[in-house]
């Protein structure tokens, strides 16, 4: 059994009832690329960073298991992710430097699936790494 978490993705005391604002993560395992883009997406814009974050992993590790060759590309995401759900935790340098992996580890993902709007992730881990006014 898992620990129920709160909704940016921290483990709430053993016991807890489970985060009524935190959704389960999704099991997308058979779903196309495109369907889990758009749910990672949704979870962003709903501010679950950490969920979107799990789902990317997911694929992540599905990717990996499969030997693909656009497994660096959703590692690039999962870290995303990351940086996403540490940004939202009030954890800047935690944020900063992976929003930087991110941007590396996209940049050396020799295919990227179509469905996955680089411009969109190019663009948000920018705004983490702009100084903060």
């Amino acid at each position: 059994m898992t620990r129920a978490r709160d909704r940016l993705g921290r483990p709430l005391p053993a016991g807890s009832a489970p985060d009524p604002d935190a959704p389960v993560v999704p099991d997308l395992t058979d779903a196309p690329d495109a369907q889990v883009w758009a749910t990672a997406m949704a979870l962003i814009g709903d501010g679950l960073p950490f969920h979107a974050h799990e789902v990317f992993e997911d694929r992540w590790r599905l990717r990996v298991a499969e030997a693909s060759p656009d497994v660096t590309a959703w590692r690039a995401l999962a870290q995303w992710g990351a940086a996403l759900t540490h940004e939202a935790r009030g954890n800047t340098e935690g944020a900063r430097r992976l929003a930087e992996r991110t941007l590396a580890t996209l940049g050396a993902a020799p295919v990227v699936p179509p469905a996955v709007d680089v411009t969109v992730v190019r663009a948000s881990c920018a705004g983490v790494l702009s100084p903060r006014r």
